[in-house]
């Protein structure tokens, strides 16, 4: 080993490559550093970044399913209102039509003549339901006269048909209301047996075996008509 003593600028030579040395290690040093943390905050940006999507995903799609079912649940309430209006609609028609028809009974008795083939009608019907020898007719004390009159007509139409006689009583104890619109109550075996064939009676018959029919016949027609329109 050589023992000869450096200068002052050797030394000072020495110490600046030494320097020069320590800093380029520390720069590359720096480098390796600073690129490491940018691939760590990149990672963890891009983590940050999925989940933050992942969260507003899935916010979103829940908002998306309630915005769904609330305007399901609204167009549900808004059909049924509206179904609700159109059937209170047409009963209302309906109930019109049926009030119209009572009014108009009113009138049946006004043509005796068209009156008193109702009235054989309605005897003769209820001495058939019956099916007995002896029965009794409950009518309006105005109907009497009339109801005297097809008497007969009905015995024999009946007991032609038959093959038995019958005998038909009026039944004044019990007469139909004045304000009755008409027709008659038939009794049989001793008022047990009752054929209600008044016309009120009848007209609530015709309206709970018919409405389906008028339903369709008054609506069903609209209807056709409504799809015409929108079809044209």
């Amino acid at each position: 080993m050589s023992n000869t003593a450096l200068t002052d600028d050797q030394v000072d030579a020495e110490l600046k490559k030494l320097v020069q040395f320590i800093k380029q290690e520390a720069l590359e040093k720096a480098r390796e550093i600073q690129i490491k943390a940018d691939e760590e905050f990149a990672i963890e940006k891009a983590k940050l970044v999925r989940s933050e999507t992942s969260t507003i995903d899935s916010v979103y799609e829940r908002r998306t399913k309630q915005a769904s079912l609330a305007q399901q649940i609204t167009k549900s309430n808004i059909t049924n209102k509206t179904r609700l209006r159109v059937l209170a609609a047409r009963q209302d028609v309906l109930d019109d039509v049926f009030e119209e028809a009572t009014k108009k009974s009113l009138d049946i008795s006004k043509d005796s003549d068209k009156y008193c083939v109702l009235l054989k009608d309605l005897i003769l019907e209820g001495a058939f339901v019956l099916y007995e020898p002896a029965i009794t007719v409950s009518a309006r004390e105005k109907d009497y006269d009339l109801i005297k009159k097809v008497i007969p007509i009905v015995v024999e139409e009946f007991t032609k048909a038959a093959g038995f006689a019958v005998t038909i009583a009026i039944n004044a104890a019990q007469p139909l209301p004045a304000e009755s619109t008409g027709g008659v109550i038939v009794l049989g075996s001793g008022g047990r047996i009752v054929v209600t064939n008044t016309l009120e009676e009848r007209l609530k018959l015709l309206n709970e075996e018919s409405l389906p029919a008028i339903r369709v016949a008054i609506f069903g027609y609209v209807l056709l008509c409504a799809v015409h329109i929108l079809s044209g």
